[in-house]
Parts: structure tokens; C-alpha cells; sequence
């Protein structure tokens, strides 16, 4: 597990000015909508960002090899803030701190000394090699072979890797590659120059969206990688290696999706208060706020509160987080999509040009339900994992969620939430005794309840300690926190009902199960609550 220290505030709100100075030198509008019409890399700008002036990857670096040692919290505040600017540079830039991670969990003292220090100095752009053109997501079906090569004592001198990588950002720009290939002990880590024999780029894919990134396929051709570079001294580390990064680098997606939908967002709030029809702003019409602002709004609202809670877990010793960071990745990247897709709508016929920007958004936010693992993918292992902890628990793990729910003041949707947590361990658990968790359509379905409820305790708990240090105010995340409680108890509700009643077997005490769940109190003022949400908005956004 990466383990990140609290940087010192003063650093870090310097390291937040200055991207803020960025954006305004850097990447105007004008600016952005150029790079995504050309779909070139731009080798200028994050040359800049790497350089001497600013070396903003030196966030993502230890101090002990010379970096400033933000912490996950901070990454992710960073992340989000830079993806709100433009998820092309975002996605080149992030793509370094991933490409670096199994140096940095893996790696030997000397190989961490000698490169991530050279990262650090240099300014190194870095590409992270793993994904395959047959295997996708599944980093299990490697093909890509690394075979030793030995000397006349039979000594092992090095490798000579031979495969194909797809989809890989920043492979036609780099200076260092972390690629991923099959030894005799099993899959493992490599460190590779950039220039080395064998080592091909191929061509820059033409991308419906983040045209600016650059991604391209990746050829080896006997390429030979010294002994020295294999990551760790042996083989055989790579998928562990590899999962020890997962929890925090979906992380980091999850604050793209939150960034992505939030720049759509705060865009359609502005429209929606200068935007007269028919004798009045569209913020105020019902129809538009209450269907294409406030239910995004409260959705962002929760995966923040998740990504907020994941961070500080990740910043403190807890390890094995890498369900919690398939929840942020899943409901974090499905909701920035929703709100960039409800924006060109909110927009009518501007949001379908250029100038307006949503239309782009929308292309660019589209890639991050895909790369580092699909939602399919995410609800995979959600479901897989979740499964075996409720099955052990006999119940436990999400009976104490909802016992900690019961606690928190009524006002922060927690009593609202706990019952539907507890319905949703019984479905759980009825599922897995019947056998219908068999089928991944009904692991689907769990894995959709499990994060509704999951991120919606996230959500709860902010609410109740939640004094409106951030720019919402403490009555905005209370009504949101109710109004998300309620659409879980939908979620638990509508899902249960396909799986207990819906499949080839009829669960007999499904009814009762569901029965339990008390949803017309619960619906009790939703609407006044949107209403809050609405209303806030308007007024600090007009």
C-alpha cells in the first residue's frame, strides 16, 4: 500500500495558486478548444508543468527523494482541480504519478534512489505499460514475455521482453517506461528508457475524446532490459505490485470524474441564471433545475464525501483499499458522464457547439468509466468482495454500518439510510444461499446497492460534522445527504426486487425482506429538499 504523508498547508495552498495561475496563463478556453481540435500532445505545456518554474509532479513525489509528499487528500484535491481545467492534460499528467507507482511500492532502495529522484530532478514524463490489446482491463492475461537472458555461467543478466501494449498514455512521449511482462516466475515490472532498441511507439490514436493526451499502442521487439531493471530484484511481483496501487490510482480517476462533472456543472449553474425563457431565468423552472441540476448535484456531492473519506483512509495505515477505490472509480466517473451528458442538454442547442465548451467535456469525461478498469470491471469486484465480507460477517459488515447510521442526527439522512442498509445485507445474504449470486447480472445488481449505500454513508457522516468550510452551506449537504439516502432506498429497493423476485427462483421471503423497507416516510419533503439544493445554487451562482 502507498503510504502519503500530510504536506504542510502553507505548500499546499501555494501548489493550488499556482495552478490556478496556470489555468489563467496556460489554458484559456480558447486554448483548450484548439488542443482538442488539433489532437496534438502538448509537449509545451507539460514541459511547463514539469519544469523548474512550477514542477507541479513534484506533489506526487516523497520528500526523501525530493518531492513535497502530498498526501492522498491532497492528491485528490489537486486531481480534481486540474481536471476540472482539462481532462487531457489532466489524464498526461496523472498518467506520470501512475507510470511511477510500482517504482515507488516496489522498487529496491537503489532503483527508488536512482529514478524517482531522477523524476523528480529531471522532470521525467513517464508511461505506465500494462493494458493489452486482447486482455483490456484483465491484467491477468498478459502475453507480453520477458525472457532471461543468461551469461556463460548461467547467470541472469537480463530480459528480452516481446509483445504489444494498447491504449497506453503518454507511450509516444515518454523519457520512462514501468512495463509489465510475463518472466518464468510470473508477471513483473520492468524499467525502460526511453530510445531502447526494440522499445516502438506506434501511432497517436484519434480519439473521440482527451484528444490532446496522447495514447498510442506500444510494439516490443526483443527488447532487452538489464537485470537491474527488473523492479524489485524478482520476479513474479507485478500483479501484486500492481494491486497495491489499485486502490489509490482509482482514487485519483474517481476525483477525474468529480472534476470533469463539476466543470459541467458549474457551467449549466451559470447558464441557468443568466438564461431567460419565457419571462423568467431557467433557474427557476422546476423542469429544468429539479431534472438537470440538483439530482447531479447532489450525486457529486456524495462522490466527493466518498473520495474525501477513501483519501484520508488511504493517508493513514489502513490497507487493502482496493474495493473502496473501485466504489470511488465506479460512482464517481458514472455521475461526472451523467452531469456532462445532462449539460449539453441543459444548454439546448448551444451545448452542441464547440464554443460552449459542455459538448467537449462530455467527449473527455465519456473515457473515464473506461480506462483503469471499466465500470464492469469496478462492479466486478464490488460485488465479489462485498459478497465474501457480508457472507464471513454473517451480516456484520453492513449491519455496524447501519447501526453507526442510527446514531448521527436525524437531520443527515442517516435514519433514513440504516434500514435500507440492513434490507440490502438480508438481500445479500438470501442471494447467496439461494445461489443466485451465480449469475453476474444479480452480482451487478448487489454491486449497484453496495455502492449506493456505501457512498451514501459516506455522505451522511459528512453531513453530520459538516460547519461549511468547503462552498456549500451546512443546510445544502444535509438536504443533499436526505435526498441520496432516499435514492439508495429506490436502489435497494428496485434491485431487490429483481433479484429476489426477478430470477428463475422466487425468493419466498422476498416480500417481507422488501416489505421492510418503509419508502413512503422516507419520500416524506424530497421535494422541499431539492428545493434547498435549488435554491442555494441560484442564489450563489446568480
Amino acid at each position: 500500500m502507498i503510504k502519503h504523508a500530510k504536506m504542510d498547508q502553507e505548500v499546499f495552498s501555494m501548489v493550488l495558486d499556482t495552478i490556478d495561475k496556470f489555468e489563467k496563463e496556460k489554458l484559456s478556453p480558447e486554448t483548450r478548444l484548439e488542443m482538442d481540435r488539433k489532437g496534438d500532445f502538448p509537449m509545451d505545456i507539460i514541459r511547463f508543468m514539469l519544469g523548474p518554474e512550477i514542477a507541479l509532479h513534484l506533489v506526487f513525489i516523497p520528500e526523501e527523494y525530493g518531492g513535497l509528499g502530498a498526501g492522498a487528500s491532497e492528491i485528490a484535491i489537486i486531481s480534481e482541480r486540474m481536471a476540472k481545467i482539462d481532462l487531457a492534460v489532466a489524464t498526461s499528467f496523472l498518467a506520470i504519478c501512475l507510470g511511477m507507482d510500482p517504482i515507488r511500492v516496489g522498487a529496491t532502495r537503489k532503483q527508488k534512489e536512482k529514478y524517482i529522484r531522477k523524476i523528480a530532478e529531471e522532470g521525467l514524463i513517464v508511461a505506465y505499460g500494462v493494458t493489452e490489446p486482447e486482455a483490456g482491463s484483465n491484467v491477468q492475461s498478459l502475453k507480453t514475455r520477458a525472457d532471461r537472458v543468461l551469461d556463460d555461467d548461467g547467470n541472469i543478466t537480463g530480459y528480452k521482453l516481446n509483445g504489444q501494449k494498447q491504449f497506453i498514455t503518454n507511450a509516444g512521449v515518454a523519457d520512462l517506461y514501468t512495463i509489465l511482462a510475463d518472466t518464468p516466475e510470473g508477471p513483473s515490472f520492468f524499467i525502460v528508457e526511453a530510445g531502447a532498441e526494440g522499445l516502438i511507439p506506434g501511432k497517436h490514436e484519434d480519439k473521440h475524446g482527451i484528444r490532446a493526451s496522447d495514447t498510442c499502442p506500444l510494439v516490443l521487439e526483443d527488447l532487452f532490459v538489464p537485470v537491474e531493471n527488473l523492479i524489485g530484484d524478482v520476479e513474479g511481483q507485478g500483479l501484486k505490485q500492481a494491486n497495491q496501487v489499485f486502490g489509490y490510482t482509482r482514487l485519483m480517476v474517481a476525483t477525474f470524474g468529480l472534476g470533469g462533472g463539476c466543470a459541467a456543472l458549474e457551467r449549466t449553474i451559470k447558464y441557468s441564471n443568466e438564461r431567460m425563457q419565457f419571462g423568467t431565468l431557467l433557474s427557476e423552472k422546476q423542469g429544468y433545475t429539479h431534472k438537470l441540476i440538483v439530482p447531479h448535484t447532489v450525486e457529486l456531492e456524495a462522490a466527493r464525501a466518498y473520495i474525501e473519506k477513501t483519501a484520508h483512509r488511504l493517508d493513514t495505515d489502513e490497507e487493502d483499499l482496493q474495493v473502496e477505490g473501485s466504489i470511488s472509480k465506479y460512482f464517481a466517473t458514472e455521475a461526472g458522464d451523467a452531469m456532462a451528458n445532462d449539460a449539453i442538454q441543459a444548454f439546448g442547442g448551444y451545448g452542441y457547439i464547440r464554443e460552449y465548451e459542455v459538448e467537449k467535456i462530455k467527449r473527455d469525461v465519456k473515457i473515464l468509466p473506461i480506462y483503469e478498469g471499466t465500470s464492469e470491471i469496478q462492479r466486478n469486484i464490488i460485488s465479489m468482495f462485498r459478497l465474501r465480507n457480508t457472507v464471513r460477517s454473517k451480516g456484520g459488515f453492513y449491519l455496524d454500518m447501519a447501526k453507526n447510521l442510527e446514531n448521527l442526527p436525524e437531520n443527515c439522512g442517516g435514519n433514513l439510510l440504516s434500514p435500507a442498509i440492513k434490507t440490502m445485507s438480508d438481500i445479500i445474504l438470501s442471494a447467496r444461499k439461494n445461489k443466485l449470486t451465480r449469475s453476474q447480472y444479480v452480482m451487478f445488481l448487489l454491486a449497484d446497492m453496495m455502492t449506493w449505500c456505501e457512498v451514501g454513508d459516506a455522505l451522511c457522516h459528512k453531513a453530520a460534522v459538516y460547519e461549511g468550510d468547503q462552498k456549500r452551506s451546512p443546510s445544502f449537504i444535509k438536504a443533499a445527504a436526505r435526498i441520496f439516502a432516499r435514492d439508495a432506498i429506490l436502489k435497494v429497493h428496485g434491485n431487490g426486487l429483481k433479484i429476489l423476485c426477478g430470477c428463475e427462483k422466487m425468493v419466498e421471503d422476498a416480500k417481507n425482506k422488501l416489505n421492510e423497507l418503509n419508502i413512503f416516510p422516507a419520500m416524506k419533503d424530497n421535494l422541499k429538499d431539492m428545493d434547498i439544493i435549488s435554491d442555494e445554487l441560484r442564489v450563489k451562482r446568480g
